[in-house]
């Protein structure tokens, strides 16, 4: 293959789209999609505003994952920090930034972005970006954000790398941004760590425009 191997942005016309759901967090809405040659076809998409996700990696080769309750799937699951980029133009990394301190009660001096992808791009537009957080300091606990609902039973665990990925390739760990992200930095540590790209690098894949609901369709 002569050119570099890359996803590149190739929308096709859309003639016209309805909303189905309007949603707290996200909407859903049917769009009317023409393929080209007469073929016009009906996909319903989960308008989504895009979420940040934290791999914190400690000074002993160490990733922080955290036990969550995720009602769709009726499952507790190991994931690493994250949260929604549900305010409007807000700076990804600072997003990443404050999940860390409230879901784990931690600062970081350091921050690259270790991966981008989208979650389920058969559905969703929603865009993931991953974070490496490093040089690690403690919360004091007076200054610590009071978690709630799923958030407040959080159980918190560090886990060395090489079991995190075991874990993963095993089958044992399931959410994406755990699996995404402990992958990406196996990858990222053989190759030390030359891959990082810089915590304000370009992310086009992120949806712009107004948070859901606001969303005007004709």
């Amino acid at each position: 293959m002569d050119d570099p191997l890359f996803d590149r942005s190739a929308p096709r016309p859309t003639t016209g789209s309805r909303p189905v759901h309007r949603g707290y967090v996200w909407d859903v809405v049917a769009d009317d999609v023409d393929l080209g040659d007469g073929v016009v076809v009906t996909r319903e998409v989960i308008d989504h505003p895009g979420a940040v996700a934290v791999v914190a990696l400690d000074d002993e080769g160490r990733v922080l994952l955290l036990k969550q309750y995720r009602h769709p799937v009726r499952s507790e699951l190991w994931e690493p920090p994250a949260g929604l980029l549900d305010v409007a133009g807000e700076d990804a990394c600072l997003a990443a930034q404050r999940e860390l301190f409230e879901e784990a009660d931690l600062r970081a001096a350091r921050w690259d972005v270790l991966v981008d992808y989208y979650t389920t791009p058969g559905g969703s537009n929603e865009a993931l970006r991953v974070f490496l957080a490093r040089d690690l300091t403690a919360v004091p606990e007076a200054e610590r954000h009071v978690r709630e609902d799923e958030e407040r039973d959080m159980v918190p665990v560090w886990v060395p790398v090489e079991d995190a990925v075991e874990g993963v390739l095993a089958g044992r760990l399931h959410n994406p941004s755990t699996v995404v992200g402990v992958l990406a930095l196996q990858a990222a540590l053989a190759a030390d760590l030359t891959t990082l790209r810089p915590a304000d690098a370009p992310w086009p894949q992120r949806r712009p425009g107004p948070p859901p609901g606001t969303r005007s369709i004709g």
